[in-house]
Protein backbone atom coordinates (compact mmCIF):
# COMPACT_ATOMS: atom_id res chain seq x y z
CA UNK A 1 0.00 0.00 0.00
CA UNK A 2 1.37 3.70 -0.70
CA UNK A 3 2.28 6.22 1.60
CA UNK A 4 -0.22 9.06 0.96
CA UNK A 5 1.76 12.20 0.88
CA UNK A 6 0.30 16.00 1.30
CA UNK A 7 2.70 18.99 0.16
CA UNK A 8 3.07 21.82 1.69
CA UNK A 9 4.62 25.23 0.39
CA UNK A 10 3.98 28.24 -0.43
CA UNK A 11 5.67 28.15 -3.48
CA UNK A 12 3.99 26.06 -6.54
CA UNK A 13 7.28 25.33 -8.17
CA UNK A 14 8.60 23.41 -5.83
CA UNK A 15 5.42 21.80 -5.08
CA UNK A 16 5.48 20.73 -8.54
CA UNK A 17 8.80 19.54 -8.57
CA UNK A 18 7.84 17.71 -5.37
CA UNK A 19 4.98 15.94 -6.66
CA UNK A 20 6.62 14.36 -9.84
CA UNK A 21 9.36 13.30 -7.42
CA UNK A 22 7.48 11.10 -5.23
CA UNK A 23 4.90 9.92 -7.74
CA UNK A 24 7.59 8.58 -9.74
CA UNK A 25 7.80 5.94 -6.57
CA UNK A 26 5.41 3.11 -6.73
CA UNK A 27 5.15 3.08 -3.03
CA UNK A 28 4.60 6.85 -2.52
CA UNK A 29 1.40 8.95 -3.89
CA UNK A 30 0.90 12.58 -3.81
CA UNK A 31 -3.08 13.22 -2.52
CA UNK A 32 -3.02 16.48 -2.49
CA UNK A 33 -1.16 20.08 -2.18
CA UNK A 34 -1.82 23.21 -0.13
CA UNK A 35 0.24 26.75 -0.09
CA UNK A 36 -0.67 28.42 3.49
CA UNK A 37 -1.69 27.57 6.53
CA UNK A 38 -5.51 27.42 6.31
CA UNK A 39 -5.15 25.24 3.26
CA UNK A 40 -3.19 22.71 4.89
CA UNK A 41 -5.50 22.14 8.02
CA UNK A 42 -7.90 22.03 5.31
CA UNK A 43 -6.56 19.22 3.25
CA UNK A 44 -5.33 17.37 5.84
CA UNK A 45 -8.66 17.42 7.85
CA UNK A 46 -10.46 16.16 4.17
CA UNK A 47 -7.49 13.83 2.63
CA UNK A 48 -5.86 11.80 6.06
CA UNK A 49 -3.04 12.03 4.40
CA UNK A 50 -0.09 9.34 6.07
CA UNK A 51 2.27 11.88 5.86
CA UNK A 52 2.74 16.03 5.36
CA UNK A 53 5.88 17.25 3.75
CA UNK A 54 5.73 21.09 5.45
CA UNK A 55 7.40 24.17 4.68
CA UNK A 56 8.97 25.61 7.27
CA UNK A 57 8.59 29.21 6.28
CA UNK A 58 5.07 30.39 4.91
CA UNK A 59 3.44 33.35 4.48
CA UNK A 60 1.04 34.41 7.20
CA UNK A 61 1.48 31.28 9.48
CA UNK A 62 4.79 29.84 9.88
CA UNK A 63 5.33 25.78 9.57
CA UNK A 64 6.10 25.54 13.28
CA UNK A 65 2.56 27.54 14.26
CA UNK A 66 0.81 24.87 11.98
CA UNK A 67 2.38 21.49 13.06
CA UNK A 68 1.21 21.31 16.33
CA UNK A 69 -2.46 22.19 15.29
CA UNK A 70 -2.63 19.21 12.30
CA UNK A 71 -0.97 16.82 15.12
CA UNK A 72 -3.84 17.91 17.89
CA UNK A 73 -6.49 17.34 15.05
CA UNK A 74 -4.92 14.40 13.91
CA UNK A 75 -2.11 12.51 16.30
CA UNK A 76 -0.59 9.41 14.10
CA UNK A 77 0.28 12.20 11.47
CA UNK A 78 3.79 11.71 10.40
CA UNK A 79 5.16 15.38 9.87
CA UNK A 80 8.83 15.69 7.76
CA UNK A 81 9.73 19.26 7.91
CA UNK A 82 11.34 20.59 4.12
CA UNK A 83 13.37 24.35 4.70
CA UNK A 84 16.31 26.06 4.04
CA UNK A 85 16.55 26.87 7.20
CA UNK A 86 20.09 24.75 8.77
CA UNK A 87 20.78 26.01 11.79
CA UNK A 88 20.00 23.52 14.77
CA UNK A 89 18.16 25.84 16.71
CA UNK A 90 15.81 25.50 14.04
CA UNK A 91 15.74 21.68 13.98
CA UNK A 92 15.29 21.48 17.70
CA UNK A 93 11.91 23.66 17.19
CA UNK A 94 11.30 21.43 14.41
CA UNK A 95 10.99 18.63 16.66
CA UNK A 96 9.93 19.96 19.60
CA UNK A 97 6.69 21.09 17.94
CA UNK A 98 6.46 17.30 16.83
CA UNK A 99 8.03 16.67 13.29
CA UNK A 100 9.65 13.58 13.11
CA UNK A 101 11.83 14.66 10.20
CA UNK A 102 13.90 17.27 9.07
CA UNK A 103 15.20 17.59 5.18
CA UNK A 104 16.76 20.88 3.49
CA UNK A 105 15.65 21.95 0.34
CA UNK A 106 19.00 21.73 -1.37
CA UNK A 107 18.33 18.03 -0.53
CA UNK A 108 19.17 15.53 -3.69
CA UNK A 109 16.29 13.51 -4.79
CA UNK A 110 17.43 10.14 -3.66
CA UNK A 111 17.59 11.80 -0.13
CA UNK A 112 14.58 13.06 -0.40
CA UNK A 113 12.33 10.08 -0.82
CA UNK A 114 14.77 8.08 2.07
CA UNK A 115 13.82 10.35 4.55
CA UNK A 116 9.82 10.53 3.38
CA UNK A 117 10.37 6.84 3.79
CA UNK A 118 11.73 6.64 6.87
CA UNK A 119 9.95 9.30 8.92
CA UNK A 120 6.67 7.36 7.15
CA UNK A 121 7.60 4.21 8.85
CA UNK A 122 7.70 5.94 11.70
CA UNK A 123 11.20 6.64 11.81
CA UNK A 124 13.40 9.86 12.56
CA UNK A 125 15.37 11.63 9.37
CA UNK A 126 17.90 14.59 10.29
CA UNK A 127 20.50 14.95 7.35
CA UNK A 128 23.46 13.29 8.84
CA UNK A 129 25.53 16.44 8.46
CA UNK A 130 22.97 18.76 10.17
CA UNK A 131 22.30 15.81 12.80
CA UNK A 132 26.03 16.12 13.55
CA UNK A 133 26.06 20.11 13.99
CA UNK A 134 23.22 19.62 16.10
CA UNK A 135 24.44 17.25 18.82
CA UNK A 136 27.80 19.07 18.74
CA UNK A 137 25.61 22.85 19.28
CA UNK A 138 23.89 20.60 22.20
CA UNK A 139 27.40 18.96 23.53
CA UNK A 140 28.68 22.63 23.77
CA UNK A 141 25.33 24.25 25.63
CA UNK A 142 25.39 21.17 28.14
CA UNK A 143 28.77 21.61 28.89
CA UNK A 144 28.33 25.31 29.73
CA UNK A 145 25.07 24.71 31.65
CA UNK A 146 25.26 21.52 33.19
CA UNK A 147 28.53 20.55 35.05
CA UNK A 148 28.88 16.69 34.56
CA UNK A 149 28.09 15.57 38.24
CA UNK A 150 30.14 12.22 37.67
CA UNK A 151 33.66 11.36 39.41
CA UNK A 152 36.84 11.14 37.38
CA UNK A 153 36.65 7.46 37.05
CA UNK A 154 32.88 7.31 36.35
CA UNK A 155 33.50 9.55 33.56
CA UNK A 156 36.09 6.74 32.45
CA UNK A 157 33.67 3.99 32.85
CA UNK A 158 31.18 5.74 31.45
CA UNK A 159 33.40 6.76 28.19
CA UNK A 160 33.99 3.00 28.05
CA UNK A 161 30.12 1.95 28.32
CA UNK A 162 29.25 4.66 25.28
CA UNK A 163 32.44 3.00 23.08
CA UNK A 164 30.63 -0.30 23.46
CA UNK A 165 32.63 -2.63 26.12
CA UNK A 166 31.27 -4.80 28.56
CA UNK A 167 31.66 -4.68 32.62
CA UNK A 168 34.36 -7.51 31.96
CA UNK A 169 36.30 -5.40 29.40
CA UNK A 170 36.04 -2.33 31.45
CA UNK A 171 37.37 -4.24 34.47
CA UNK A 172 40.60 -5.60 32.61
CA UNK A 173 41.00 -1.79 30.88
CA UNK A 174 40.83 0.31 34.15
CA UNK A 175 42.19 -2.66 36.70
CA UNK A 176 39.11 -3.23 38.41
CA UNK A 177 37.07 -6.00 39.54
CA UNK A 178 34.12 -6.80 37.74
CA UNK A 179 31.50 -5.97 40.38
CA UNK A 180 33.54 -2.76 40.90
CA UNK A 181 32.33 -1.98 37.15
CA UNK A 182 29.19 -2.79 37.70
CA UNK A 183 28.38 -1.09 40.56
CA UNK A 184 29.99 2.69 38.83
CA UNK A 185 27.83 1.83 35.65
CA UNK A 186 24.86 1.70 38.70
CA UNK A 187 26.09 4.76 40.28
CA UNK A 188 26.60 6.38 36.82
CA UNK A 189 22.59 5.58 35.87
CA UNK A 190 21.71 6.85 39.32
CA UNK A 191 23.20 9.82 39.21
CA UNK A 192 22.36 10.89 35.65
CA UNK A 193 18.57 9.44 36.17
CA UNK A 194 19.25 7.08 32.48
CA UNK A 195 17.95 3.80 32.18
CA UNK A 196 19.42 2.31 29.32
CA UNK A 197 22.85 1.47 27.18
CA UNK A 198 21.49 4.13 24.75
CA UNK A 199 20.40 6.75 26.98
CA UNK A 200 24.66 6.43 28.39
CA UNK A 201 25.45 6.81 25.15
CA UNK A 202 23.58 9.93 23.94
CA UNK A 203 24.53 11.58 27.50
CA UNK A 204 28.17 10.75 26.82
CA UNK A 205 28.39 11.92 23.31
CA UNK A 206 26.28 15.60 24.55
CA UNK A 207 29.24 15.81 27.20
CA UNK A 208 31.75 15.35 25.18
CA UNK A 209 32.70 11.50 26.90
CA UNK A 210 32.62 9.84 23.68
CA UNK A 211 35.77 10.80 21.81
CA UNK A 212 38.34 7.63 21.92
CA UNK A 213 40.84 9.77 23.24
CA UNK A 214 38.97 10.60 26.18
CA UNK A 215 39.55 14.12 25.91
Amino acid sequence: MSTRVLIVDDHAVVRTGLRLLIEGQDDLEVVGEAGDAESAFAEARALRPDLVLLDLVMPEASGLSVLPRLLEEQPELNVLVLSMEDGPRYVRDAFAAGARGYLLKEAAANEVVGAIREVAEGGRYVHPELGARLVHDEGDAGRREHPNPLSKREREVLRLLALGYTNQEIATQLFISVRTAETHRARIMKKLGLSSRAELVRYAIATGLHDPLGR
